[in-house]
C-alpha cells in the first residue's frame, strides 16, 4: 500500500513515482552520528529487470522465521518486491584517492553492512525474503547462488533520480546536497510494503 501523503512526498526534492516512504536520515542506535539517508520504493520496470538479472527467482524462496512460523500475509497486504536505497554523507569526496579516502570508505562500508544485516534479519524473522548488496563487489550478500553485479549508480538514478557523470571507465554518482561525497548501497525485500515502511519508520533519527 503506497503512502498517499503526496504533499509530504513532494517535499523531498528527489522523491519519485516509485517512492513509498520518503527519505530521512536514520541510525541503528539513538544518538548515533552514523546516519544513513534511506527510503522505501516499489521497483520500476527498469529496476525490476535489473533485479531479476541479479537475483533470478531467489526471492521466491521465502525463509521461515526463527520460530518456524511462516510469514503472516492475512492482513490484506500482498507480497511485493521493494527497494530500500541508502546513502551516507561521506566525510571526504570519494572521487579523490589516498589512504584517508580508503579509510573513509571502510568506515562507510562497516556502517552499511551492520545496517543491512539488521534490517534483513528483522524481515527474515517475520518470514520474508531480504538481501543487501555488497558495496565493494556489487554482489548480493546473502543469496549465495547469485553472481551477477548490481549497479548502485544505475539504481539510485532510477529510484531517486540522482545524477551521475563519467570519469574514465567509471560512473560517479552525485547526491543533490552532498555531491560525490556519497556512499550508496541498497537493500531489497519481498514483503508487504507496509512491513518495510514500518521497519524504517521505527528506526531513530541520526544525531
Amino acid at each position: 500500500q503506497k503512502v498517499k501523503n503526496t504533499k509530504r512526498i513532494m517535499s523531498i526534492s528527489y522523491a519519485t513515482s516509485s517512492t513509498l516512504l520518503p527519505s530521512r536520515i536514520v541510525a541503528l542506535d539513538p544518538g548515533s552520528s552514523d546516519g544513513l539517508e534511506c527510503s522505501v520504493h516499489s521497483l520500476p520496470k527498469p529496476l525490476l529487470k535489473e533485479f531479476r538479472h541479479v537475483f533470478g527467482d531467489e526471492y521466491l524462496i521465502a525463509p521461515s522465521s526463527e520460530n518456524g512460523r511462516e510469514a503472516d500475509v492475512s492482513n490484506n497486504n500482498s507480497l511485493e518486491l521493494v527497494a530500500i536505497p541508502t546513502n551516507q554523507n561521506a566525510r571526504e569526496d570519494l572521487v579523490a584517492i589516498g589512504e584517508h579516502i580508503e579509510k573513509e570508505k571502510d568506515r562507510l562500508l562497516n556502517v552499511f553492512i551492520k545496517f543491512g544485516q539488521i534490517v534483513c534479519e528483522r524481515l527474515k524473522e517475520q518470514g520474508y525474503w531480504a538481501d543487501y548488496i555488497d558495496p565493494c563487489s556489487g554482489l548480493p550478500m546473502i543469496s549465495s547462488n547469485c553472481n551477477k553485479v548490481y549497479s548502485e549508480v544505475d539504481g539510485m538514478e532510477c529510484l531517486l533520480n540522482f545524477k551521475s557523470y563519467n570519469a574514465g571507465f567509471c560512473k560517479i554518482l552525485t547526491h543533490p546536497k552532498w555531491g560525490s561525497a556519497v556512499y550508496p548501497a541498497t537493500i531489497f525485500a519481498y514483503c508487504p510494503p507496509d512491513i518495510a515502511i514500518q521497519l524504517i519508520r521505527s528506526l531513530p533519527d541520526a544525531a
